[in-house]
């Protein structure tokens, strides 16, 4: 399979201009690929490709232009019979599951079972196993009752753990837990509330991401603003919204970890450097291609901009003149997305079932625009890392997922690493999981 890995590629030249590419050469072969840089990193879903580079940088953002923002949301088809994603050359792409209620994040328990979160109907899901036919050995319904529930988190991490925590909208939960259980063993036990519910005012982003430090005693929770770009001096919802949490895992609040991320949905802790890493939507109404959505490490006490700045030292034009204070103190994200891509849930790869390359790089997943003319996201990218670090480029992996019309079958939510290394995505648009398995060349 021609594969490279970004991170390892030797940059031989530079051309800009209408093509705007670096050319890379791929370790040991003299072969050359280019990696998209300026306009031509910019993309939607019509010209997203497996295996494509894109390297966007803050001298590639447009100014905002306001009068651009267009209310664009797809239009979602049933998956016509020949329509499937589309994986780089020595993956094939399986139909794990379908027909469930509103398929979101996937988490992988340490015995091998894949848990899923239905979140408007409440439900945890379990599946075990991958039969002859490509499906599921056995599935169960975990529990039931919860408020939208997303993140799911295993605790103590190793292979034996006590606990699986669910991050409701509106609090943390925790079940008791032991490997295989296909059911919960007991109630749920109530840990905290979260801005979104109870006492404190809902609406807004509902989502709440859930995952432990690498010493396990540390357990972040993401909780995304309550509106798009609302001055949160003067509004008391935004309370501890864009912000992660930091909790001890009996659910006492330590400390806001970070804020000023407008919406973190996924976060992953970085297996080589420890560093826990969120997978940001960022706010809308400035244009076609801005503001860029980002995935990046996040820094303790560190503010990404929301909602007066973004991306470094730009202004949100709607917030002009306030907190110059806070100019050269926003940190700039890792990896610059494309604008309005709606990034999702995150990993980052630990298995040996692909390529040796992928180990330690990472994969996010694009559930799709609806703040711009043409559809971009609907995707799930490949994320290069060198050491642990990000190179700033990502790549197109699975794709295929929007109509040449411009509707949409597939939304990708959620991935994870089964225990042999394959990958499963969770789709909410035909209401799938996916099995991404490497075959070879």
């Amino acid at each position: 399979m021609n594969r490279f890995n970004s991170a390892r590629c030797l940059r031989v030249s530079a051309f800009t201009g209408a093509l705007g590419a670096v050319l890379t050469l791929l370790p040991g072969t003299g072969a050359a690929q280019a990696v998209l840089t300026g306009k031509a990193a910019f993309t939607d879903a019509a010209h997203e490709a497996p295996g494509t580079l894109r390297h966007l940088t803050l001298a590639d953002l447009p100014g905002p232009a306001e009068d651009q923002s267009v209310d664009n949301g797809p239009k979602i088809v049933a998956r016509p019979a020949d329509a499937w994603p589309i994986a780089p050359k020595g993956f094939k792409v399986e139909l794990y599951a379908t027909g469930l209620d509103n398929p979101r994040l996937l988490r992988t328990a340490p015995n091998g079972d894949i848990f899923l979160a239905e979140s408007e109907t409440g439900k945890i899901r379990v599946f075990r196993g991958v039969g002859p036919d490509g499906k599921p050995k056995e599935t169960s319904v975990f529990a039931t009752g919860l408020h939208q529930p997303f993140g799911i988190a295993f605790y103590p991490s190793g292979p034996n753990p006590l606990w699986v925590y669910i991050g409701d909208t509106d609090e943390i939960v925790r079940f008791d837990y032991r490997n295989g259980d296909l059911v919960a063993r007991g109630p749920m036990q109530n840990l905290t509330e979260l801005p979104g519910g109870g006492r404190l005012r809902g609406g807004g982003h509902w989502t709440r991401d859930l995952v432990f430090s690498k010493d396990g005693l540390h357990l972040f929770a993401s909780v995304g603003s309550h509106s798009n770009v609302d001055d949160s001096d003067t509004h008391p919802e935004e309370f501890h919204r864009a912000d992660v949490l930091e909790f001890n895992p009996e659910g006492k609040l330590i400390e806001v970890y970070a804020s000023g991320i407008r919406n973190c949905v996924g976060e992953a802790i970085n297996p080589i450097t420890g560093e826990l890493w969120c997978s940001t939507n960022e706010r809308d109404g400035l244009g076609n291609n801005l503001v860029p959505d980002y995935v990046t490490h996040v820094q303790e006490g560190g503010f990404y901009g929301w909602p007066w700045y973004y991306m470094g030292n730009h202004q949100d034009p709607r917030h002009v003149g306030k907190h110059p204070e806070l100019m050269g103190k926003v940190i700039t994200p890792d990896i610059l997305l494309n604008p309005h891509f709606a990034s999702l849930e995150m990993l980052f790869y630990e298995g040996a079932q692909l390529p040796a390359e992928y180990k330690g790089e990472g994969f996010a997943c694009e559930h799709g625009s609806w703040n711009r003319a043409q559809r971009g996201g609907y995707e799930v990218i490949r994320l290069p890392m060198k050491n642990g670090h990000a190179t700033g480029e990502y790549e197109d992996f699975l794709t295929g997922f929007t109509m040449g019309d411009g509707d949409v079958w597939g939304r990708p939510v959620g991935i994870t690493q089964a225990k042999d290394g394959s990958l499963f995505v969770s789709d909410d648009g035909s209401r799938s999981i996916w099995h991404v398995i490497y075959t070879g060349k």
